[in-house]
């Protein structure tokens, strides 16, 4: 039986992936919507210890999905911090305030799936931004 699927089949070894480097922050994409055909995106982000995320913020079409790869991640969801340890999952619904932070000795890594796909074509940007405020 022939298999139909557009979507593309991908294989990424350990620590592959497009990455974005944002001080202390590092974004690795492993699937987004030319894989995924806008259904989803998928990605690793990785924060060095004592390192602040990308600020507060929500996505009005989007809903995110978060899991604690490694360490303890600091996660705003609405308006409570919750120390979120190694396995821990979130589904953040669309119009949620969010954030995340690293405040440990440790670095801290988080699986991210952000729904619908398409959150990739913000990362040039978001890259400016914080190197642009990092020397400020």
């Amino acid at each position: 039986m022939e298999n139909k699927s557009t979507k593309a089949r991908v294989f990424l070894p350990p620590g592959s992936g497009r990455k974005y480097t944002m001080g202390s922050m590092q974004a690795i994409f492993k699937a987004d919507e030319e894989e995924t055909q806008a259904q989803y995106s998928v990605s690793e982000w990785w924060l060095d210890p004592h390192t602040t995320g990308p600020g507060a913020h929500l996505h009005e079409s989007n809903d995110e999905i978060f899991y604690v790869l490694e360490g303890t991640a600091s996660m705003l969801m609405g308006d409570e911090w919750i120390e979120a340890q190694k396995g821990s999952f979130f589904l953040i619904p669309a119009n949620t305030m969010h954030d995340f932070a690293n405040n440990t000795d440790q670095r801290t890594g988080l699986l991210n799936v952000f729904i619908p796909g398409g959150f990739e074509r913000q990362m040039p940007a978001i890259v400016k931004w914080f190197a642009k405020n990092e020397t400020e």
